[in-house]
């Protein structure tokens, strides 16, 4: 699903949630001044670029790639989030897109390992990783929308998973 689905699934959402069904169109005058009026989305299923910038593999990363997930139907089309929306790329045109429907916010999840390829600080931190969510920080505030961010969205390094065994140890916490 590319960033322009996720949108139109959102508005799709709303009329169902209280708008009033009599109207043909849903606009941001139908809701409180002070209300975000926005997109969400989780690093793993918009950005993509998985083995770009620095990104290390979460554990999601692993799990499309187990062939048994494959043979029980638990991941459709062989698919994974390589490539996703490649928002990762086209960031811009998204924000643009938020922008041009009139929302004012925008929530998105920070890749873990994407920042902390490690899982952890004595992995270091990627600048490339740093640079990415600050120019879309930048990008976000530049055209007007509040920036939200998730600062985990169920995408534990792999690295974290292989040492401690995920969050079934503290020493993850």
């Amino acid at each position: 699903m590319n960033m322009k689905s996720g949108i139109i699934l959102l508005l799709v959402f709303f009329l169902f949630v209280g708008v009033d069904s009599k109207k043909t169109s849903l606009k941001r005058s139908d809701f409180p001044e002070d209300f975000l009026f926005g997109a969400a989305t989780s690093a793993y299923q918009v950005e993509g670029a998985a083995k770009e910038g620095g990104r290390t593999p979460s554990i999601w990363d692993t799990f499309v790639r187990q062939k048994s997930n494959f043979i029980s139907d638990k991941i459709s089309n062989s698919s994974t989030g390589d490539v996703a929306a490649d928002s990762y790329h086209h960031y811009k045109e998204d924000v643009e897109l938020m922008k041009d429907i009139g929302f004012n916010a925008y929530r998105f999840s920070v890749s873990w390992n994407r920042i902390l390829p490690g899982g952890n600080l004595k992995g270091g931190v990627n600048k490339e990783g740093i640079a990415y969510y600050n120019n879309l920080i930048n990008e976000i505030k530049a055209k007007g929308l509040e920036p939200l961010a998730t600062l985990f969205h169920w995408d534990l390094p792999q690295s974290l998973e292989d040492e401690y065994g995920g969050f079934l140890s503290s020493n993850v916490v």
